[in-house]
C-alpha cells in the first residue's frame, strides 16, 4: 500500500477545493517528488513523497531519539568569579514558575517539549498502522489532531533565541555548551523535515479511502456557490447541508463555506493584541543584576544594548522579531480586513501573498520569550550576577499567541469572494 500513490488505486477523479481561494480542482496524478498547486492563487493541494510512510516514520523517530537525548543532558553552563551553574531544558521552564510566571513557562514546555513528543508520536502510531496494512485504535482522531499541532511546535524558534541568549551572555562570562544544546539542534532540523515528509493527502486516503465526489460538483468554479466545501483537515470536497451543520465524510471535521464572523473574531484578536503590545514595550521583559547593580531591560532597551556591544546581526534579528513582526502582522490583518469587501481578481493573488506571509512569520516573535527563559534559569549567580523574568514577557507572550490566532480565524477565502455589484444591492445593503 506505501508503494502506490491514491491516483494508482483508483480511477475516479479526486477533487479538491482550495483552502485559500475556494476553486474547485480535479487533483492530476502525481509521482514521488511532486505536488499539485491551485491554479488560481499557487496554494499547494498536495504534496507526494517516495514511501512516505516509511520516510516520515523513520524522521518522527530519529527526532524523538534526539528529544529524549536533548531532556537527559545538561543543555548549558557558564561561569564567572568561579561560580558557575547549569541547567537542563525543562529549567528553562520550570524556573520561571519561581518567579511567578507559570503562564509562560507553560507556553515554553508546551512549544518546545510537550507539543513536539505528542506530534511525533501520533506521526508514528499512524505510520506504523498504516505500514502493517490495518490503521490502529483512534488513528483518524490522531491524524485530525497532527494538523492542529503543527503550527504551536517551535523548536526551531527556540534555537534561534538560544543562540541568542548566548551571545548576550558570552562577553560577561564563560559559556559552555552541552550535549543536549547539540540533540536539540539535531531534533529541531529533525522535527522540521518530519513536519515537511508528511503526505496528508496520502495518508488520508489509506486510512479512510475517499468517498465518491458529490453530484454534479463542477471544477474550474468556485465551491460555495455550488454548495460545496474543502475539509480543512482531510482535504475531502463535501457537499454543505441546508441546516448549516455539516461534517466532513471521512474525517468528521466540522465544515463550513465560510469560517463563521472570521472578520468579527480577527478584529477582536487584533485589538487584544494591540492592547498588550503596550505593556510589552513599556515594561521590562527582564532585569540583569551585576555585582549588587540591578537594571530592568525592555525590549527596545536589550536591542540598544545589543547594538552597543557591537552584535549589529542579533540586534537586528530581535529587533525584527519582537518590533517589526508584531507591528507589520498587526497592520498586515487589519488592512486585509479592511480591504477584504474590495478585493478582486486582480488584487486578490497579493493580497493573498501578503495573508501567508503574515501567518507564516508570526511564531517567530517567541524569540525573545525564549530569550529570558533561558538567561533566567541560567543566570543564577546571586548579587554577582543574575537575571529575572519581568511583566513584560507574558504581556508580549500573550501578543505572539493573539496575532496567531488572528491569522488563522482569518479567512482567506473572503479576500476572493467578489462582492455584488452596487446596482444589484438594496438600500439595506441585500443583494437582489
Amino acid at each position: 500500500m506505501d508503494q502506490y500513490p491514491p491516483e494508482a488505486r483508483t480511477s475516479r477523479r479526486r477533487l479538491r477545493a482550495c483552502h485559500e481561494c475556494d476553486w474547485l480542482v480535479a487533483l492530476p496524478p502525481l509521482r514521488g517528488g511532486q505536488k499539485a498547486d491551485c491554479p488560481r492563487c499557487g496554494h499547494t493541494l498536495a504534496t507526494r513523497h517516495h514511501r512516505p510512510a516509511q520516510r516520515s516514520m523513520a524522521l518522527a523517530i530519529s527526532a524523538l531519539i534526539a528529544l529524549m537525548l536533548a531532556a537527559s543532558f545538561p543543555f548549558v553552563s557558564f561561569s564567572v568569579g568561579g561560580i558557575g551553574n547549569n541547567i537542563e531544558l525543562s529549567q528553562t521552564a520550570t524556573t520561571l514558575i519561581g518567579f511567578h510566571q507559570p503562564l509562560v513557562a507553560i507556553a515554553v514546555i508546551l512549544t518546545i517539549l510537550v507539543l513536539p513528543a505528542v506530534y511525533l508520536l501520533g506521526v508514528i502510531w499512524l505510520q506504523f498502522g498504516l505500514l502493517r496494512g490495518e490503521p490502529l485504535p483512534s488513528s483518524r482522531n490522531i491524524a485530525r489532531s497532527l494538523s492542529h499541532l503543527h503550527p504551536w511546535m517551535m523548536a526551531d524558534v527556540f534555537i534561534i533565541g538560544a543562540l541568542v541568549s548566548l551571545i548576550k551572555v558570552a562577553g560577561m562570562a564563560q559559556i559552555e555548551l552541552g550535549v543536549s544544546f547539540w540533540a536539540f539542534c539535531a531534533f529541531a532540523i529533525l522535527l522540521l523535515s518530519t513536519t515537511q515528509s508528511l503526505d496528508s493527502d496520502w495518508m488520508w486516503f489509506s486510512l479512510s479511502g475517499e468517498p465518491l465526489a458529490p453530484e454534479g460538483a463542477r471544477s474550474g468554479q468556485t465551491a460555495a456557490p455550488q454548495g460545496l466545501t474543502g475539509c480543512p483537515t482531510c482535504g475531502l470536497v463535501n457537499r454543505l447541508s441546508p441546516q448549516g451543520k455539516t461534517h466532513c465524510r471521512r474525517c468528521d471535521e466540522r465544515l463550513h463555506a465560510r469560517m463563521p464572523h472570521s472578520l468579527q473574531r480577527t478584529w477582536a484578536l487584533l485589538a487584544a493584541a494591540a492592547v498588550m503590545y503596550v505593556p510589552a514595550n513599556l515594561y521590562p521583559i527582564m532585569t540583569t543584576t551585576s555585582l549588587g547593580h540591578t537594571t530592568p531591560s525592555t525590549i527596545i532597551g536589550g536591542v540598544v544594548e545589543l547594538i552597543q556591544m557591537g552584535s549589529w546581526p542579533i540586534a537586528a534579528v530581535i529587533f525584527t522579531a519582537s518590533v517589526i513582526v508584531p507591528v507589520g502582522k498587526l497592520v498586515a490583518l487589519a488592512w486585509l480586513c479592511l480591504v477584504v469587501k474590495r478585493s478582486n481578481e486582480l488584487n486578490a493573488g497579493t493580497r493573498t501573498r501578503l495573508y501567508r506571509l503574515t501567518e507564516f512569520i508570526g511564531r517567530w516573535s517567541m524569540v525573545d520569550v525564549f530569550v529570558v527563559a533561558i538567561l533566567v534559569a541560567l543566570i543564577r549567580a546571586g548579587s554577582l550576577m543574575s537575571i529575572t523574568p519581568g511583566p513584560a514577557a507574558l504581556a508580549f507572550g500573550s501578543v505572539v499567541v493573539l496575532t496567531m490566532l488572528a491569522a488563522m480565524t482569518f479567512d482567506p477565502r473572503l479576500i476572493w469572494d467578489t462582492p455584488p455589484p452596487r446596482a444589484t444591492r438594496d438600500p439595506q445593503g441585500i443583494s437582489e
